[in-house]
């Protein structure tokens, strides 16, 4: 694999890898504005995570459409594909390399496993154990590791032209060309599959522990192709073939469409169309195609940080991908292709990608070029204590840690108020 560029280094944490850019004799200082961009995306996790349920505006949107908590996932697979141009920059083994990137996106899938798959459950109930014949198999960080894993492939073993003299697009020729077969085969996919009639079943459990469960049966119509829709697309088919239904997600967020008319406890009532309860996963198998697509593209803005070390250059060339991928998403979208973040659509794709891109610029003129970082510190923080923070949120060990004071009585806590 060709170097583009000879004068940078890199420092390789196991949890996650830490960058430097190195000049010939003295060290520079690492780019801040990467911690500060990945604590952000840990606070808007966070966030929206706590305060979703106060304000169903920043919540994930039910199906079509963009809210805040729709851009945390694209955000961090974008960081990640920055990140991996630096760590990646120089190969001596691609064998080596390809090990410990295979051995990292296995730690990253197997904890999301564990805390997504349902072993954990959560502060209503202080227990743990999950039914291996429903565990879910996917989620956020699974979703990262695939990502990461097919965009250091990349990085690891395609070619590249030298970044002087030639075109950046043609520089990076066969990124761009994985990114295209990705894109192709997702559209291909979600268009051009048949989606047959489905059935599921639906446990509850009976007040008698003595007594089977109750078991209800529903049938979903459909017979179509190319459906974009909450009951058939072919995302959904592909899960409930390969994974299983009681793999998925049990509580999709279609359910807070009218059509479902989702009770203040959550419940879906039997009156609801069959597909409102039906387990839907938004991290599922033919979406992960178009997210491992986010973090190559998330590479390419990490090539330009790597091999550029003028601000100006940096930030034009960032502006203009980001200008471009912008324009190309709201295109398709006002051609019939909606923002989905459920189906992780094209449209969806690009213009989150452009926000992420966009947001970047911000962070690296404010902390990196102003040296602004007094106002951020807290985030550059967090960046750098990213996965642990993820781990305390997602296993809700910070809330529970909380929750244990009390005054009183046990349901005296800050967390109950």
């Amino acid at each position: 694999m060709a170097e583009c560029e000879p004068l940078l280094v890199h420092v390789a944490d196991e949890e996650q890898p830490e960058l430097v850019v190195a000049r010939k004799s003295t060290g520079a200082p690492r780019i801040a504005s990467l911690d500060v961009f990945r604590g952000l995306c840990v606070f808007l996790m966070t966030f929206v995570d706590y305060g979703g349920s106060i304000l169903p505006v920043i919540a994930h949107s039910p199906w079509n459409g963009l809210h805040l908590a729709d851009f945390v996932t694209p955000f961090f697979l974008f960081v990640a594909g920055v990140s991996l141009a630096l760590v990646h920059k120089k190969v001596p083994i691609r064998v080596e390399a390809t090990r410990t990137a295979i051995q990292r996106a296995l730690k990253l899938f197997c904890l999301g496993v564990l805390l997504q798959g349902g072993y954990l459950h959560g502060v209503d109930s202080l227990t743990f154990g999950v039914d291996i014949e429903r565990i879910r198999w996917l989620g956020i960080l699974q979703r990262i590791a695939i990502g990461y894993f097919v965009a250091a492939l990349c990085e690891i073993w395609l070619p590249c032209q030298r970044w002087r003299g030639e075109g950046f697009f043609r520089k990076y020729i066969w990124h761009w060309s994985t990114v295209l077969l990705l894109s192709a085969a997702y559209l291909g996919l979600s268009y051009g599959l048949y989606v047959p009639d489905w059935q599921f079943q639906e446990l509850h459990s009976s007040p008698n522990l003595l007594l089977a469960k109750d078991v209800n049966v529903y049938t979903v119509k459909c017979s179509v192709r190319g459906d974009l829709g909450p009951a058939c697309n072919s995302a959904g088919m592909i899960d409930r073939y390969v994974l299983g239904i009681n793999h998925l997600y049990t509580k999709p967020v279609y359910r807070n469409l009218k059509d479902c008319n989702l009770s203040k406890h959550g419940e879906v009532p039997e009156s609801a169309p069959a597909w409102c309860h039906a387990s839907f996963d938004p991290e599922g198998i033919l979406s992960s195609l178009a997210a491992a697509a986010t973090c190559i593209i998330g590479l390419q803005y990490g090539h330009i940080l790597a091999q550029s070390q003028d601000h100006k250059e940096r930030l034009q060339n960032w502006s203009i991908f980001s200008c471009s991928l912008m324009a190309l998403g709201l295109l398709l979208a006002c051609l019939g292709i909606p923002l989905n973040k459920s189906l992780y659509t094209i449209s969806y794709l690009l213009v989150t990608l452009a926000s992420a891109g966009i947001t970047f610029c911000t962070l690296y003129v404010l902390v990196d070029v102003y040296s602004w970082r007094r106002l951020t510190f807290v985030l550059e923080w967090m960046g750098k204590h990213s996965l642990s923070i993820f781990i305390l949120v997602t296993s809700n060990i910070a809330v529970i840690a909380i929750q244990g004071f009390y005054w009183g009585a046990p349901n005296n806590n800050i967390v109950s108020i």
